[in-house]
């Protein structure tokens, strides 16, 4: 007998969590505090160290060669189904230049893609954490029918509500803080009513890269709404409210992971939209970061690893020594005369490969942890009467958070 999709759900949900649990060892650590390879199988010590830097990067961004080199080691893994669906994006009309000037290309793609998989409907639109109002601003041009945008920041809803009347276009902006439930009645007003005036059944909610907390709010209130359709693309998230994820669904509650923020900002650690100078100085980064790691480990005599805060991407464009310097007064300490910087520049470079290694096998669980959120959101939905699906709605080259929730109310 067929399973229906709530049990099909069901079952890949129970199934991807076993996996995830059952190889949880090669991906809920800290790279950064790893000395040597952290797992004793003698054949992936043997494949790991056989890559060179160029290696690892063509491997980390390519999911066949991942399946070539890793599917022996994690079987399981790599013969989980897939949860998305096939969908054929439909044939839109080009926009005219006009309507998109001042968005950029990439941004303007993924609007795009989304709009080739979006559910025509009679219903007013609610677009949530508009921004500018982009995405609230293409679907009331291409589907004709009136949008309420919601955005924190006054400044851009003021912009987006002067775009949307420059164009004679039915968008609307409300400012507010979807965190706290709480609307101006007006643009600019200082006078607070719930978020529930706004949100009413017969509307069509969407949100294209939402973060964490935003996106969960969105279909929490959403759902108490009784909205007829829902269309979430989720990103960051690791960006929540709590220290872990608290999950959704019955189910998921279940059987949780306990996913920490940093376990978590593991799922957005693919990156497919740097360019040149941003990839090489995120690069000098880590190099340097795990370079004065070890000076201050040499000096200090402390073998535990201490995180350092944030820094401007301005130190990593000057000189190591600048940086560390800046990076021991941030721990309070202070820098020996006379320092050999090149053996600690040599020893972090050793150290970056080691972690880059072992990234390489954490990065195999990305898409199976963002799939196993993707699925609490699907299943506690599905638990107030949606009925749902998920697809790729664009290339992975142009966004990695290329997932695209579709929910429809029974």
């Amino acid at each position: 007998m067929a399973l229906s999709f709530h049990q099909e759900f069901q079952q890949q949900f129970l199934q991807l969590s076993q996996v995830l649990q059952h190889y949880q060892a090669y991906w809920r650590l800290t790279p950064f505090t790893c000395t040597e390879l952290p797992w004793t199988d003698p054949r992936l010590q043997q494949v790991l160290h056989g890559f060179s830097d160029q290696q690892i990067a063509l491997i980390d961004q390519n999911s066949q060669l991942q399946q070539q080199y890793f599917s022996d080691f994690f079987p399981q893994l790599f013969n989980l189904p897939s949860i998305t669906s096939a969908s054929k994006p439909k044939t839109i009309a080009e926009l005219p230049f006009w309507l998109t000037n001042g968005i950029t290309g990439r941004k303007l793609g993924q609007i795009e893609a989304l709009c080739q998989h979006w559910h025509s409907s009679s219903r007013p639109i609610v677009e949530w954490c508009a921004g500018k109002g982009h995405l609230g601003r293409m679907l009331a041009y291409r589907f004709e029918q009136p949008v309420i945008s919601l955005e924190w920041q006054q400044e851009l809803c003021q912009q987006g509500e002067q775009l949307a009347n420059q164009f004679s276009l039915p968008q609307h902006f409300i400012q507010v803080d979807v965190l706290s439930s709480g609307l101006s009645s007006e643009l600019g007003s200082s006078v607070n009513s719930p978020l529930a005036a706004v949100l009413k059944p017969k509307q069509h909610v969407v949100a294209l890269h939402a973060c964490g907390q935003l996106h969960i709010s969105m279909l929490q209130q959403a759902v108490q709404a009784g909205c007829e359709y829902i269309h979430l693309a989720p990103c960051c998230y690791h960006l929540i409210a709590e220290s872990c994820y608290q999950p959704l669904s019955d189910l998921a509650q279940q059987h949780d992971l306990g996913l920490d923020q940093q376990q978590l900002k593991l799922i957005v650690q693919g990156q497919v939209t740097a360019g040149e100078r941003i990839e090489r100085l995120r690069h000098t980064e880590v190099h340097w970061r795990l370079s004065y790691e070890l000076l201050r480990q040499h000096y200090i005599g402390d073998s535990q690893y201490r995180p350092l805060a944030s820094a401007g991407k301005h130190w990593f464009s000057a000189d190591f020594s600048d940086f560390a310097t800046w990076a021991a007064q941030q721990h309070q300490w202070p820098l020996p005369d006379n320092i050999n910087w090149q053996v600690f520049l040599n020893a972090g470079a050793k150290r970056q490969h080691l972690i880059q290694l072992i990234e390489l096998v954490r990065h195999l669980f990305r898409r199976p942890l963002e799939h196993w959120l993707l699925l609490d959101k699907m299943l506690y939905l599905q638990q107030h009467g949606y009925t749902v699906d998920a697809i790729e709605f664009c290339d992975y080259q142009l966004t990695p958070r290329n997932l695209l929730l579709t929910a429809t109310k029974n």
